[in-house]
């Protein structure tokens, strides 16, 4: 009998889910036409889009508001918001599987956005939103649910691949457009038009996205309870000893993605400031690298895969990774960022390998828990490299107190490098080499990862038994398999 009643369950849910039921009345499937992954990717790019655009206005505005320790406060901000996301982002997708997806699509691209209009109004209250936004700058993850609830298993990495390009998308053209925009109108005009397109999502959320969460899978009540071991953030992490080769993975990813999350945090105010890019230097830069960067998680990292392996790959990716930050460290002139951009961009196959490996080696039933436990790990990271990155900058006195003399005489020296006997002339920057060292250690760790039997022990993963709870397990492995841009800003 219980065999029969799971069958005609598993029958009931494709049923409901193949009907997809059209518009209800009321608040619930509102919206222009069926569900569909066209709706995510329109609202990851504006809202992208939005934020690309203020890449210049902001750097701006940061040494304007912190002349003094602009690093330290830099990476403090984003390390707020970092730690908040870590934070918020199980409980507000518990939430979604619950309540559905549409109420809280509108409240993270609200509140995530929410700055944008400040940065010309007040700068103080312009950096404090946006720390305080980190507990609902989550949308990646309600975007993948979203996705997830409308795709059978087989297309969920095909969409997942388009949501991450439409991201990518917006960031390699975004910032071009705004360094243009900042030099011929000023940067107010930037900023206008960023709050416009923030706008233009939220009234895209509220007219045209349908909600994709069936009516069925949500409680009568806003009473109904909700699964608080998934809305744990540390739950995931709480696992990760339970099996040594998930564990030495979770290390590999620990060691090599907190400096690439702090160098997403500070390097284009670092080239900006301390190496001499212009703002429109800076938007070629991260538009080239951008571009390199899916080239390698496309074309390059399938080449690899098939010809030395999954692990060889994450070790080559690893390896590039070492060397691009400590040439970032060492470099002192332009032409050593852009070969450095360009070893950056091969690094990049780096998380891809290592999800594909997990997927690969791990059981159906538990791909979720391995991928949930990357997840978790990158999470952290987002908060605390940053705020380490401001800190290394800090410790070395990188500063840039003297970076208003510098422009107004149009001197080509560095402002951290005008004393010759300061250690800054000859690391310019520390934090990069610490980075460097961080995933040396990481690849001797990865060199112990054994390439099968990726298991858990039984019984380490209990299975919700509301069946619309999985989606959130489901799609942060499906996001974790998507290939991930460069530029990527996981916190958002």
């Amino acid at each position: 009998m219980t065999g029969e009643k799971k069958k005609k369950k598993r029958l009931n849910r494709s049923v409901l889910l193949a009907k997809k039921i059209v518009i209800r009345d009321g608040a619930g499937r509102q919206g222009i036409g069926e569900p569909s992954v066209y709706h995510a990717v329109v609202v990851i790019f504006l809202e992208f889009f939005a934020w690309g655009l203020l890449t210049t206005p902001m750097l701006t505005v940061l040494h304007q508001t912190f002349p003094q320790h602009t690093f330290l406060m830099n990476g403090l901000i984003h390390g707020v918001k970092g730690l908040l996301s870590f934070l918020s982002a199980p409980l507000i997708g518990a939430l979604s599987d619950v309540w559905g997806r549409k109420s809280f699509l509108l409240l993270t691209v609200f509140f995530t956005c929410a700055p944008i209009p400040l940065m010309k109004i007040s700068p103080w209250w312009y950096f404090a939103v946006i720390s305080m936004s980190g507990v609902f700058a989550v949308t990646f993850s309600v975007i993948f649910a979203y996705v997830a609830d409308i795709t059978q298993e087989h297309e969920r990495s095909t969409a997942y691949g388009l949501v991450s390009a439409t991201f990518a998308a917006s960031l390699v053209t975004s910032p071009a457009i705004g360094a243009y925009l900042s030099q011929a109108y000023g940067d107010t005009l930037v900023v206008v038009l960023a709050s416009g397109v923030a706008l233009l999502d939220i009234g895209f959320i509220l007219l045209a996205v349908p909600e994709s969460l069936p009516e069925e899978m949500r409680p009568v009540s806003w009473g109904a309870p909700i699964s608080w071991e998934q809305a744990d953030p540390f739950a995931s992490l709480r696992k990760v000893g339970q099996d040594s080769t998930v564990l030495l993975i979770c290390i590999t990813v620990f060691l090599s993605y907190l400096p690439e999350a702090g160098q997403y945090s500070s390097f284009f105010l670092y080239l900006r400031q301390v190496i001499g890019f212009s703002s429109e230097t800076v938007a070629a830069f991260i538009g080239v690298v951008g571009i390199l960067s899916i080239l390698a998680q496309t074309v390059v990292l399938g080449i690899l895969m098939r010809s030395i392996g999954n692990k060889n790959t994450i070790l080559l990716g690893l390896g590039f990774q070492i060397l691009q930050l400590a040439w970032y460290g060492f470099g002192s002139q332009p032409w050593m960022m852009w070969a450095a951009g360009a070893v950056a961009a091969m690094s990049s196959i780096t998380f891809p390998a290592i999800s594909a490996m997990v997927s690969r080696n791990a059981d159906p039933d538990q791909q979720g828990v391995v991928q949930g436990m990357i997840t978790g790990i990158r999470g952290l990271c987002n908060g605390l490299g940053p705020a380490l990155y401001g800190f290394v900058f800090y410790l070395f006195h990188v500063e840039l107190n003297e970076m208003a003399e510098v422009e107004t005489l149009g001197k080509a020296s560095k402002p951290n490098m005008a004393n010759p006997t300061d250690e800054s002339s000859i690391i310019p920057g520390p934090p990069f080499l610490f980075g460097a060292c961080s995933v040396l250690l990481s690849l001797l760790v990865a060199l112990f990862i054994p390439e099968h039997n990726l298991t858990l022990r039984s019984g380490s993963h209990k299975k919700h038994n509301n069946g619309a709870q999985t989606h959130t397990h489901s799609p942060q492995a499906g996001a974790s398999d998507g290939k991930e841009p460069l530029l990527e800003d996981s916190s958002v």
